[in-house]
């Protein structure tokens, strides 16, 4: 899931930052154990291999890299309205109020700001000890380890796992349909969670049987990564996504759900049918492989009736309707329905709507992470240790949103932030709506390949973008969705995430056969992204 910041196998790093590959736990990627030297013989010294750094090292050099940058760019701001938005044409230069030791003091204490930082009513300026309105991200940072105890309770009962692998068998002699039962189960799960790197624990199953089915390990390969990502393109709800990037744009979780949910409908049933179709041919004429066949692959088609069908217990029943239960009250809870139901945005809201945000959500998942155990009787003990292996495991991405919550406000104080805005200004007045749309699809793009962690990325971009759609005239939400759906699209196929190149390395298939695989499905969906983002931010 969203967020990641901890290194992967194959020098990867997870862009979901949900949980981090344990060695020889379900998420782990392990290599084969090499031959030991012969007697006599000298051990060539190991090769250094490059690392891309995580997604922690990252943010904290950005954050000494924008402290530095503060001495050289002039302090500026705008003028504002009465909601706290900048108001175009009214940027002016002011006198920077800081002293070095000023400057010093807000580079040591940027973590602690990034979490419960406090702004100053009047002046602006944010510090821990300040009296006004939280600037921190304590809200999100403690929703992330809600919603990391509640997915690993869940997965402690063995259901999700269970459930899926009963979906395959039953489909196992219906090729088609067994590929687009688990790439949309796989994108609904990401759509609403950011569920990804989970689908790791699943290519143990998805290998065989789509080899029994006389497939290739690109097909296994390519329904798990595209299904699972292809939802999180299209995040609708997805908390560690659209929810970070929502809260740091100052705008609602369902703000802009319906653009979401139409490019999830169109672009999910495409990628289903590109594997589909890729999936046929092989099967029609195995020598079209772009992977090839390991020795035995072929024979396992053989063994396609042996398999034993999963049982789904009444226990693992209880807990799928539990979770579908939590995520839809999750939904319908943050969703503007008024906004949504009668086009106005100013539309007075209905009685019977929460209008929740993240410290309800904390709330809900950690109340749903305890009645999830309760349901399962998995004791006290196990329950409490496993709420809080999950917030343990949820650590990294809460950390990174805290990480890049503290660059802001290094840029906040400095007075830096509008003067950067106001440079970018330039750059799109007088584009239109649409062409703005596509600029910041574009211009998120190497920012997602550099910074891994989605909900880093989006905390560190989003103050910066967000109010350019305010000088641009288009909703903030369509600069939410362009920004997903960027991390989204890289997160495809970038050998920086664990999803990708942990999923090759299982499914044993080359990197490289995977890309010659999924580029021109890449170039499918970037024309289709640009289309939706021109006609969200001109309807």
């Amino acid at each position: 899931m969203i967020g990641a910041a901890d290194p992967q196998p194959g020098g990867a790093h997870d862009p979901t930052g949900r949980r981090p590959a344990r060695p020889g736990g379900r998420f782990s990627v392990t290599t084969p154990p090499t031959a030991p030297p012969l007697p006599g013989a000298q051990e060539p010294p190991p090769a250094k291999k490059f690392a891309f750094p995580s997604a922690l090292t990252i943010l904290a050099l950005v954050t000494v890299a924008v402290w530095a940058l503060g001495f050289l760019v002039p302090a500026g701001q705008y003028d504002r309205d009465e909601d706290g938005a900048p108001i175009s044409g009214t940027y002016h230069r002011v006198e920077g109020t800081q002293s070095f030791t000023d400057r010093l003091n807000d580079l040591f204490l940027s973590p602690v700001n990034g979490l419960y930082g406090i702004q100053d009513l009047r002046t602006h300026e944010v510090g821990p000890s300040l009296t006004g309105a939280l600037y921190g991200s304590a809200g999100v940072f403690l929703f992330v380890l809600a919603m990391g105890a509640f997915i690993t309770v869940v997965f402690a009962t063995g259901a999700l796992d269970r459930g899926i692998a009963l979906l395959a068998h039953r489909l196992r002699e219906r090729g088609a349909l067994l590929i687009a039962a688990v790439m949309l189960a796989f994108s609904v799960l990401g759509t609403v969670e950011g569920f990804a790197e989970e689908t790791l624990g699943f290519y143990g199953l998805l290998v065989p049987m789509m080899l029994a089915l006389g497939y290739d390990r690109l097909v296994a390969a390519g329904s798990a990564i595209l299904g699972a990502g292809i939802g999180v393109l299209c995040s609708t709800v997805n908390p560690f996504a659209t929810g970070v990037a929502s809260s740091a744009a100052g705008i609602s979780l369902g703000d802009g759900i319906a653009l979401r949910f139409a490019m999830w409908l169109v672009l999910t049933p495409v990628t289903i049918l590109y594997v589909v179709r890729y999936a046929r041919r092989v099967q029609r004429d195995p020598a079209r492989s772009l992977c090839g066949f390991l020795p035995g692959d072929r024979e396992q088609k053989a063994t396609a009736a042996d398999a034993v069908e999963p049982e789904l217990t009444r226990l693992h029943k209880t807990v799928l309707f539990l979770l579908v239960l939590v995520f839809a009250f999750m939904i319908f809870s943050v969703v503007p329905w008024s906004g949504a139901l009668t086009g106005r945005a100013d539309a007075v809201p209905y009685v019977w709507e929460l209008d929740w945000s993240f410290p309800q959500l904390a709330a809900l998942f950690m109340c749903a992470a305890v009645l999830v155990g309760l349901v399962a009787r998995l004791g006290e003990a196990k329950l409490s240790s496993t709420i809080i292996q999950g917030a343990a495991d949820f650590i990294s991405p809460a950390l990174v949103i805290m990480l890049a919550r503290g660059v802001t406000v290094i840029m906040n104080n400095s007075k830096i932030t509008d003067t950067v805005l106001h440079s970018i200004e330039g750059v799109v007045t007088g584009t239109s709506s649409g062409l703005f749309a596509v600029i910041v699809f574009l211009v998120n793009l190497p920012l997602a390949f550099l910074i891994p962690s989605t909900s880093g990325h989006a905390t560190l971009a989003m103050p910066i973008l967000a109010p350019l759609a305010d000088f641009a005239g288009v909703s903030r939400a369509v600069v939410v969705t362009a920004w997903q759906a960027a991390s989204g699209w890289m997160n495809l196929w970038v050998p920086t995430t664990a999803v990708t190149i942990g999923g090759v390395a299982l499914a044993k298939v080359g990197y490289d056969r995977y890309l010659r695989f999924v580029w021109p499905l890449l170039a499918i969906l970037l024309v289709l992204i640009c289309g939706f983002l021109v006609l969200g931010a001109t309807v």
